[in-house]
C-alpha cells in the first residue's frame, strides 16, 4: 500500500537546502552521504551562495528547480525555516526533514516558531519529519540523508531513536558489532511524523523484522498505541524509555521541548498493547536477536545447564530479581541426569555437571533437558576452563537444539578462548551473551513478552446481557448531566451510589445526620463499627478530595470524628458547606478490602487503578494500572500486576475471593469510564470483597466542570467500543437480528460462521481456495475480532437466539483504513443460506454511513467478476464499476 511516509523513506528526488562546500558542515555532510551512496534518484543541491556544490549545479529555492522533488532534506537556521517549508510546500515537496534545532526545547520563541513551521507543512500537505533530527537511513536501497559519517549495515532491525546523539553512538557500535538495520532513522521533536507514522511504516517493511525504539517523550498518545497494537503480534516492538527518574525526565523534557510522561501509566499502556519495554540499550539488541532467532517462552521457568556452580549463581539472582522462576526438575529428568552424570552432580536446577565436562557429557545432559515438561526455556553456561573444550561443546548444542519448542539461550563467559564457539552458536541463531545474569535476564524479559502478547489476543468472556443495560446507561448519563447543570462538580454520596448502582456497582447505603448526637445514635442503631466522611452540600466544590474518613468502634471517636470534619469543612480551603455526615455500617465478616478507580492522564486520557483499600491504602503501595476499556481477560491481568491479588487466590475455601465477579465488577467500573466523559474521577474505596459478595463501602465521583464544552472532554486513548453503529434487522426467515461492531467475545462466533461457509463463497471473498481450518485457529481469528475501531470497523449480523436456538453469526462487512490516506477498502462474506436476501445490500450501505461519520473520503474494493452478487449490492448503494481487464477484477469506488 502507498505510504504518506513513502517521500521521506523512499524518494525518488532529493533536494538539500542549505548545500555547502564547507569542509564539516551539516550541509556538505548531507549533500556527500546523499550522493556517495546513489540510492537510484537525483539529488539538488539549494543553497543562495554558489552556482555549484560538490560539482552538481545548485538552485537558489526548491521553486526554482526543473522538476518536483520528493524529499527536501533542510539544514538552516532555524528563524528561516517557516518560509523554507512555505516553498517547499509552493513547489509540491511532499516530505521534508529538518535537521536543525532551536525549536520548542529553547522556549516560547522556540514554540511559536515551531507552530509556524506545521502550520506551513500542514497546509501544503507535506509530511515533516524533525525537526532537530539526524535524518534517515535505509541501508538496502542506498538512501543516506543524515549526518553520519558511513552507512549502516543492512540487516532486519529498523532503529528508532528521538535523540540524534544516540543515533551516531548505536551506528558506530553496529559496525563493531556487525549489526545491520533495515532502516535507521530519528524523529526529533516529532512535530509532524511520530512514533506511530514510523511503526506504521516499518510493519510494512518486508526487510524489518523487530522495531527498537529509543523514546524520551510520547508525543500523540493515541496514534502510538494504535500502531502498536496493529503490528505487535507480527513484529516485536522494543522500547527503551528515557526519563524514568525525576531528574531524567526534566532533562529529556528540556531536550526534546516536551513532557516524559508519566512512567507507571506508560508502563501500563506498553502491557497493553503488546510491547516489550527494556531499561538499558544493550537490551534493546539483546532482545532483537534473542526473538529473532528463538521462539517465544510460554512461561517464567528457566533450567540453568552449567559447567561452574558461580555462573548458575549469577544466572539464579539475575533470574529470581527479575521474576522469574527456575524450572523443577521431573522425577524422570533426575533419574536419566543421575545415569547420564557423575555422581556429584548439583542433582537440582541449576544443573552444574562439574567442571571437567566435556561436549559429550553436555550432550547427554541436553538429551534429557530439552525434553524436560515443566521448563519454558533452557540457558547453557560454558566457562573455559582447562578441561573445557568450548568450540566442540557449542557444536553439540548447536546440534542438539535444531527444533526447540522453547528457547535456548547461551552464555560461553570468556574471551579469545570462546570466541569460535560464539560464533558458531550465533550462525545457529542460538543468541550468545557474555554473562550468565544478562542472558537470565533476557530470558525475563521474554516470558514477559509473551504475557504481554496473551493479554492481548486471549478471548475473554462474553458479559452477561444484564450488564450492558441502555436504559440503566441513559439514567446515570441524566443523573450526572442534573449535577454538572446545578454547577456542580461533586456528587454527594448518595448520587454517587445511585451511579454506580445503574452499571450494576453495589454500593452501602448511609444514614444521613447533621450533629453529634444525631451521629452517635445513628451509629448506635446500625451497630459498631462505623465509617464516617462528609457528605455536601449541591454546590460548586473542588476540595472533596481531603475529606476526612474513619472506622469508629465508640462513641468517643463518633464525637472527635464528627468535630474534625466540621472544622476541615471551615477551613479556608475548603469551598464546600457541610451539610451532614454519613454513617455507614462497615462489612463485620472477613473480606478483602480493596479500592477501584480512575483519574484523568493529561496524555493518556482516563486511567483505571486497581489495588489494596481502606486502611491498607495508605499502608502498602500496592495499584495497578490500565487503560480502559477492559474486557474480563483485561481485569485479570490487571488484578495479576498487583500483590493483594495473591492472597485474592490464596485464601481458604471459604475467604477465596470469587476473581470471576471482580473481574466483571472492573470491566463494569471501565464501561462507565467511556461512557460518561463528564466523570473526571470516580472512586470505590473501600471495595470490601468476600467471596461472591463484593460491596463498596465508600464512592466518590468528581465532575469536568460545565464550563468544558463537550466536544473538549477527555477521551480514552484506545478506543472503546462504538455502540453508535448498532441496527436491528429483520432476516428473510422472519427471525430478528442485530447489526453491531464485532467483539473479542465474538470468536467462537465467527468460528462457527466461517465453517458454514462453502468453497465457492471462500473463494469470492479471498480470491483464492481457502480452506476453513487457515480461518478458525485462534491466532487468525484473533486478528478477526480484536480490533482498532480508529483504524477499521467490522460489522456482524448476529441472528437473535430463541427457545432451543442459540445466536449465531450469519454475515461479515469490515471497512478498513488504506494506510497514509483518507480512504478505505471493504469487504463483505454472507452465510450461504442468506445470500441474495438483500442482507449484503444492508451491509454496504451501513458501511458507506460509517465512513462518511468516520471522515472516509472514498471507499473502494476489488470485485471478482463472477461475484454477480456483490457487484449489484454495489451498483444499488452508489459504487461506480470498472473491469480491469488485465488484473481480472472489477475495480468498485464511491466518493463520500
Amino acid at each position: 500500500m502507498i505510504s504518506s511516509l513513502d517521500a521521506i523513506f523512499s524518494p525518488r528526488t532529493v533536494a538539500v537546502v542549505g548545500a555547502t562546500d564547507e569542509p564539516g558542515s551539516i550541509g556538505r555532510t548531507l549533500l556527500w552521504n546523499l550522493i556517495s551512496n546513489p540510492f537510484g534518484g537525483t539529488v539538488f543541491p539549494i543553497t543562495h551562495a554558489q552556482s555549484s556544490v560538490l560539482g552538481i549545479k545548485s538552485y537558489e529555492t526548491v521553486l526554482a528547480l526543473p522538476e518536483s522533488v520528493d524529499l527536501a532534506v533542510i539544514a538552516a537556521p532555524a528563524p528561516r525555516m517557516p518560509d523554507l517549508v512555505g516553498e517547499c510546500a509552493q513547489a509540491g515537496v511532499r516530505g521534508v526533514i529538518v535537521i536543525s534545532s532551536g525549536f520548542r526545547e529553547t522556549g516560547p520563541e522556540g514554540a511559536r516558531l515551531e507552530e509556524a513551521v506545521f502550520s506551513r507543512a500542514r497546509s501544503g500537505g507535506l509530511r515533516l519529519l524533525g525537526p532537530n533530527c539526524f535524518g534517515i537511513m535505509r541501508p538496502y536501497t542506498g538512501l543516506n540523508a543524515t549526518v553520519a559519517r558511513a552507512m549502516a549495515r543492512p540487516g532486519n532491525v529498523g532503529f528508532v531513536s528521538q535523540s540524534s546523539a544516540l543515533c551516531a553512538s548505536i551506528l558506530d557500535w553496529s559496525f563493531t558489532e556487525h549489526v545491520g538495520f533495515s532502516a535507521f532513522a530519528s524523529v526529533g521533536s516529532m512535530l509532524d511524523v511520530g512514533w506511530g507514522d514510523v511503526i506504521d511504516h516499518l510493519s510494512r517493511d518486508p526487510h524489518t523484522r523487530s522495531i527498537l525504539i529509543y523514546m524520551e517523550s510520547i508525543g500523540d498518545a493515541r496514534s502510538l498505541l494504535s500502531a502498536i497494537r496493529e503490528v505487535a503480534l507480527t513484529k516485536p516492538i522494543i522500547v527503551l524509555k528515557a526519563g524514568r527518574t525525576e531528574p531524567g525526565a526534566k532533562v529529556a523534557a528540556a531536550h526534546t521541548g516536551r513532557g516524559s510522561g508519566d512512567n507507571e501509566v506508560l508502563d501500563a499502556a506498553f502491557r497493553r498493547c503488546g510491547v516489550l519495554s527494556v531499561n538499558a540499550i544493550e537490551d534493546l539488541f539483546y532482545m532483537a536477536d534473542a526473538l529473532g532467532k528463538q521462539p517465544r517462552p510460554t512461561g517464567p521457568r528457566l533450567t540453568v545447564l552449567t559447567n561452574a556452580g558461580g555462573l548458575g549463581v549469577l544466572a539464579t539472582d539475575g533470574l529470581i530479581r527479575g521474576g522469574g522462576e527456575l524450572a523443577g526438575l521431573s522425577s524422570e529428568s533426575l533419574s536419566a541426569l543421575d545415569k547420564a552424570l557423575p555422581a556429584r552432580w548439583s542433582h537440582a536446577n541449576p544443573v552444574e555437571i562439574l567442571s571437567d565436562a566435556d561436549p559429550d557429557r553436555y550432550g547427554k545432559a541436553l538429551d534429557v533437558l530439552l525434553r524436560e515438561r515443566n521448563s519454558d526455556g533452557l540457558l547453557v553456561i560454558l566457562s573455559p576452563q582447562a578441561m573445557t573444550d568450548a568450540t566442540q561443546t557449542a557444536e553439540v548444542l548447536r546440534r542438539h537444539s535444531r527444533k526447540p519448542n522453547r528457547p535456548v539461550l547461551a552464555s560461553w563467559t570468556g574471551g579469545a578462548e570462546v570466541a569460535a564457539g560464539n560464533a558458531i552458536l550465533n550462525q545457529a541463531d542460538i543468541p550468545t551473551f557474555p554473562y550468565p545474569d544478562i542472558a537470565a535476564r533476557v530470558f525475563n524479559y521474554m516470558w514477559r513478552y509473551s504475557y504481554n502478547l496473551r493479554g492481548l489476543y486471549e478471548t475473554p468472556v462474553f458479559p452477561a446481557a444484564s450488564e450492558a443495560s441502555p436504559v440503566r446507561t441513559a439514567a446515570a448519563t441524566e443523573l450526572l448531566k442534573a449535577a454538572r447543570g446545578s454547577g456542580r462538580t461533586v456528587l454527594s454520596y448518595g448520587e454517587s451510589a445511585q451511579f454506580f448502582d445503574a452499571y450494576g456497582i453495589a454500593i452501602a447505603p448511609c444514614n444521613l445526620v447533621t450533629d453529634e448526637e444525631g451521629a452517635i445514635s445513628a451509629a448506635e442503631r446500625i451497630g459498631y463499627p462505623v465509617a464516617l466522611r462528609p457528605v455536601l452540600e449541591p454546590g460548586p466544590t473542588e476540595a472533596s478530595s481531603v475529606a476526612i474518613e474513619r472506622h469508629l468502634a465508640d462513641a468517643r471517636s463518633v464525637r472527635n470524628a464528627f468535630r474534625a470534619i466540621n472544622r476541615w469543612a471551615r477551613c479556608p480551603a475548603a469551598t464546600d458547606r457541610l451539610v451532614g455526615v454519613s454513617v455507614e455500617r462497615v462489612a463485620r465478616r472477613k473480606g478483602f478490602r480493596l479500592a477501584v478507580g480512575s483519574r484523568l492522564h493529561p496524555q493518556f486520557g482516563p486511567v483505571l487503578h486497581f489495588g489494596a483499600g481502606g486502611q491498607l491504602k495508605g499502608v502498602v503501595d500496592d495499584l495497578a494500572l490500565a487503560l480502559p476499556p477492559l474486557n474480563t481477560t483485561l481485569a485479570r491481568r490487571m488484578m495479576e500486576q498487583t500483590r493483594i491479588y495473591h492472597a485474592l487466590i490464596g485464601g481458604r475455601t471459604a475467604e477465596r475471593a470469587d476473581l470471576a465477579a471482580l473481574a466483571r465488577l472492573l470491566a463494569r467500573f471501565s464501561q462507565l469510564v467511556v461512557e460518561q466523559p463528564i466523570v473526571e474521577a470516580a472512586e470505590i474505596d473501600p471495595l470490601v470483597v468476600s467471596g461472591d459478595q463484593l460491596m463498596g463501602l465508600a464512592a466518590r465521583v468528581s465532575l469536568h466542570p460545565p464550563t468544558l464544552p463537550d466536544e473538549e472532554l477527555p477521551k480514552p486513548v484506545i478506543r472503546p467500543y462504538p455502540h453508535q453503529y448498532q441496527w436491528r434487522w429483520s432476516l428473510r426467515d422472519g427471525s430478528g437480528a442485530s447489526i453491531r461492531p464485532i467483539r473479542p467475545e465474538d470468536e467462537p462466533l465467527i468460528a462457527r460462521f466461517h465453517q458454514t461457509l462453502s468453497d465457492r463463497s471462500l473463494y469470492l471473498r479471498y480470491f483464492h481456495p481457502m480452506s476453513t481450518q487457515q480461518l478458525v485457529s485462534h491466532e487468525q481469528l484473533a486478528r478477526i475480532c480484536f480490533i482498532d475501531y480508529d483504524r477499521e470497523m467490522v460489522l456482524v449480523v448476529e441472528r437473535d437466539g430463541g427457545i432451543g436456538r442459540e445466536p449465531s453469526i450469519v454475515a461479515v462487512a469490515r471497512l478498513a483504513r488504506i494506510f497514509g490516506s483518507d480512504e478505505a477498502e471493504f469487504a463483505i462474506t454472507v452465510a450461504d443460506a442468506y445470500q441474495n436476501s438483500g442482507l449484503g445490500t444492508g451491509l454496504l450501505d451501513r458501511l458507506v454511513q460509517i465512513g462518511r461519520e468516520e471522515g472516509i473520503k472514498r471507499i473502494v474494493a476489488d470485485i471478482l467478476p463472477e461475484n454477480q452478487g456483490m457487484r449489484r449490492a454495489s451498483e444499488k448503494v452508489g459504487f461506480g464499476l470498472r473491469l480491469d481487464a488485465e488484473d481480472r477484477i472489477v475495480r468498485a469506488m464511491i466518493d463520500l
